[in-house]
């Protein structure tokens, strides 16, 4: 079992975040024209096609303990639904918006805690989650007001990725990461197929909208390509790395968020959003130090 290195972890982390965003930025352009459906399939079945030749040639293997096969089926179902909403709201979002409103996740997860299994989360982080949360309304708000319930969207990333992130560290360092994230890529596929395929029997998935032109086509494989290279390196964060370390880190995707929306699309976060995004931020890194500093208490106790 791999030794934690914090500073290997936290670079790898910063290479998720950079190049999930990238692809968050294709998926957004492609999704004005492609169902998001037809999105998410290309985006596993890519992921299959790279990794699986990558595991034969280098004579790994697929094969997982039943409890390692569960979880995966889990994360991969996870990790299906997860991207399903994100692409489905940046088509109505700006990227900075939707990535910030991401964020109320450290605060979820603490008042889940308090009010579900009665943990002491104290004054303090509580009024931080108040303060978060107030935040990341400043940053819903006006796009809601334009878009209407798809601004609400991210809400459903936080709570998935959540769980998401707590399935992967629990498997992350009894699998190889290339074998974990080709057989989940196989999975989705596997899954997604007959889901599309009676989406446009039925009708409720458009022909016009699952057929990419010429020049979508390059956009279509760097969309797998991305989320592949990126979704490898968070697994291989967190297997160096634990997620109390690395969830500092991932509050850089707001502001290059910001700086990809500007450049690619013009984008940029109005002067209501702003102030709820520098909020966001501001109590979501508190409510992190604060974990760390009891943690780190704890740990020091006799």
């Amino acid at each position: 079992m791999p030794l934690d290195r914090p500073l290997l972890g936290i670079l790898l982390m910063l290479g998720f975040c950079v190049l999930a965003l990238l692809g968050d930025a294709v998926a957004k352009l492609l999704g004005q024209s492609l169902h998001v459906a037809f999105l998410v399939f290309i985006r596993f079945a890519i992921q299959a096609m790279v990794l699986l030749p990558i595991v034969w040639l280098s004579r790994k293997h697929l094969r997982m303990t039943k409890r390692v096969f569960r979880l995966t089926i889990l994360r991969t179902l996870l990790h299906i639904i997860g991207i399903s909403s994100m692409f489905s709201a940046l088509k109505y979002l700006p990227l900075a918006d939707a990535v910030a409103i991401v964020f109320v996740m450290p605060f979820i997860i603490l008042l889940l805690g308090k009010f579900i299994l009665h943990e002491d989360v104290g004054p303090r982080r509580t009024s931080a989650c108040l303060v978060g949360f107030a935040g990341t309304m400043l940053v819903v708000q006006p796009s809601f007001a334009d878009v209407g319930l798809p601004a609400l969207l991210p809400l459903l990333v936080v709570l998935v990725f959540a769980l998401f992130m707590l399935v992967t560290r629990q498997i992350a360092k009894e699998c190889d990461p290339i074998s974990l994230q080709a057989l989940s890529g196989l999975m989705a596929t596997v899954i997604l197929a007959p889901v599309l395929m009676l989406g446009v029997y039925t009708n409720a998935i458009e022909v016009s909208l699952t057929l990419p032109n010429a020049h979508n086509i390059w956009l279509l494989l760097a969309i797998g390509i991305l989320g592949t290279v990126a979704h490898l390196m968070m697994t291989w964060s967190l297997r160096f790395a634990p997620s109390a370390t690395l969830a500092p880190m991932q509050y850089l995707e707001i502001p290059i968020a910001t700086l990809i929306g500007w450049w690619i699309f013009s984008d940029f976060p109005n002067g209501l959003a702003a102030i709820g995004i520098v909020i966001t931020i501001g109590a979501g890194l508190y409510v992190i130090w604060t974990e760390q500093a009891i943690a780190q208490a704890a740990s020091q106790a006799p």
